[in-house]
């Protein structure tokens, strides 16, 4: 009886002095993304992440590190280079009614890099014997069919609310959610809209890649915090620097009306170095003022962030930051050295990633194209500097025969050659 009694005492006294909340992990559940089962009766799609917002994170991860952000940036211009380049004329301007290769192949660049994968959607002309057009689709967009008894993925539904609509949805069928069955010929006639899924291997995963950068999820998002601590330092008035103690017994309005006037007249960097005055009806409710001393973490917080801008670079595989255009004390920073790192970034990192493009455009273009027989497509490679000392580089895909990279290179050379006799002329016109 005495213990029950005093269970009770203590579940009161807890229940009138102490509030107790949760604190939840804010990250360490997103660093990968979970493939959790979402069954209904009549389908199944598979969830991207425990809430279905993993590329949602990768998007906030991309837009709000400036380090990361600019990895990705400077990746996918290396990828996209000048542009895709073909021996067979024309081919590259239509992609679609609207758009053409190029701007298609920068998107596809664009989610390969961020997500670890890419998409686009194959329609077949009326008579099912060719392509007709190709579109790109967000890559985030994507939500894999449950596999078939087979292991195969039979095809992929397609919306842009999944964080918001069925973010929890564990009852709601999405009907409405448009699908496409996965891209195979052979079923052209009954399916004339298919979508092409790129998604490499990755250990643990069935439905969806990684990105190359996983590793370093953490620390991009420790980036984006260490620049959300200084941002508040400077807005708050660089941490506390003061005490503030009233005597005036308020009630809960009267104390917040107090608090708004002292952060609305002290708070944030244009109140930096005013004057704190205070008007008072007796010296007995003046307030005590007490001065808090900084404990020296931003000297902790620059240290960090030079470590979390290292292990993003080696996470992107970029052995130096001068190729961002980022200055490290003690490097020299010569022309050479940044020609090494860049070509090393070059043949380890964009080449890979440009051949697999280019193989998947070649196939859609030889559906496009049935009667031009085997196409070639290659990427013009970016040039480091403007002084035209550096050679043509073309990259070709793993499947282009031993020469078509010099035959593409004269094409350009050529293209090149006449674009400066048109220069010429329009500048010493005859």
């Amino acid at each position: 009886m005495y213990h029950q009694t005093n269970t009770e005492n203590i579940q009161r006294t807890m229940d009138n002095k102490f509030n107790f909340k949760s604190i939840k992990k804010a990250f360490a559940d997103r660093v990968r993304p979970s493939e959790s089962i979402y069954t209904s009766k009549n389908n199944s799609y598979v969830k991207y992440g425990e809430f279905n917002d993993f590329p949602r994170h990768l998007i906030d991860l991309y837009n709000n590190s400036s380090i990361h952000s600019t990895c990705v940036n400077a990746i996918v211009d290396g990828i996209v280079g000048e542009g895709l380049v073909s021996s067979t004329s024309d081919i590259l301007d239509r992609a679609n009614p609207e758009e053409g290769w190029n701007d298609v192949y920068r998107r596809l660049a664009l989610d390969f890099k961020l997500y670890g994968g890419y998409a686009f959607e194959v329609v077949y002309n009326k008579s099912r014997t060719r392509v007709a057009a190709v579109y790109h689709i967000d890559f985030s967009w994507l939500r894999a069919k449950e596999m078939n008894y087979r292991g195969k993925i039979e095809g992929y539904y397609i919306s842009d609310e999944w964080g918001d609509k069925y973010r929890y949805s564990t009852k709601t069928v999405p009907e409405d959610v448009p699908f496409l069955p996965v891209y195979n010929p052979a079923k052209a006639q009954e399916e004339p809209k298919q979508i092409y899924v790129y998604r490499p291997y990755a250990p643990g995963q069935k439905y969806y890649p990684l990105p190359d950068y996983v590793g370093a999820l953490r620390v991009i998002d420790l980036d984006e915090e260490v620049d959300n601590f200084h941002l508040n330092n400077i807005k708050n008035g660089l941490a506390p620097s003061l005490a503030i103690t009233t005597f005036t017994n308020a009630d809960p309005d009267q104390r917040q009306a107090i608090e708004l006037m002292l952060r609305e007249q002290y708070q944030g960097t244009d109140n930096a170095g005013s004057l704190l005055y205070m008007d008072l009806d007796s010296p007995e409710n003046a307030p005590v003022i007490t001065p808090i001393p900084q404990n020296g973490a931003d000297g902790y917080y620059t240290t960090l962030s030079e470590l979390v801008t290292q292990k993003i670079l080696t996470a992107h595989r970029i052995t130096s930051p001068m190729i961002l255009g980022i200055k490290t004390p003690g490097q020299l920073g010569g022309r050479d050295e940044i020609i090494d790192a860049y070509l090393l970034l070059v043949n380890t990192v964009i080449r890979p990633y440009q051949q697999t493009l280019l193989t998947s455009i070649e196939e859609m273009l030889e559906m496009m194209y049935p009667e031009k027989g085997d196409i070639s497509v290659g990427v013009q490679q970016l040039k480091l500097f403007a002084d035209g000392e550096e050679e043509v580089d073309v990259v070709t895909s793993t499947e282009a025969e031993v020469g078509e990279d010099s035959e593409l290179e004269a094409e350009i050379e050529k293209a090149d050659e006449a674009a400066d006799a048109d220069s010429n002329n329009d500048r010493f016109p005859i």
